[in-house]
């Protein structure tokens, strides 16, 4: 029965070995680059014209 014990000991001590990890370090943000800000202006024009698509379409009925 001691060796049980033992066992499920080591067990839990290997189980909580992710805790003894470092210390979290916050990501520092980055500048927008030239390409993700032409994709979001598209992204944006696309999601207008979608918009009024769709109130076209629903208006119409």
């Amino acid at each position: 029965m001691r060796f049980l014990n033992l066992v499920a000991a080591f067990a839990a001590l290997l189980a909580a070995a992710p805790a003894w990890t470092a210390e979290f370090d916050r990501p520092i943000p980055q500048a927008q680059s030239a390409t993700a800000e032409l994709w979001f202006a598209l992204g944006s024009i696309a999601l207008i014209v979608a918009l009024i698509g769709v109130q076209r379409l629903v208006a119409r009925r």
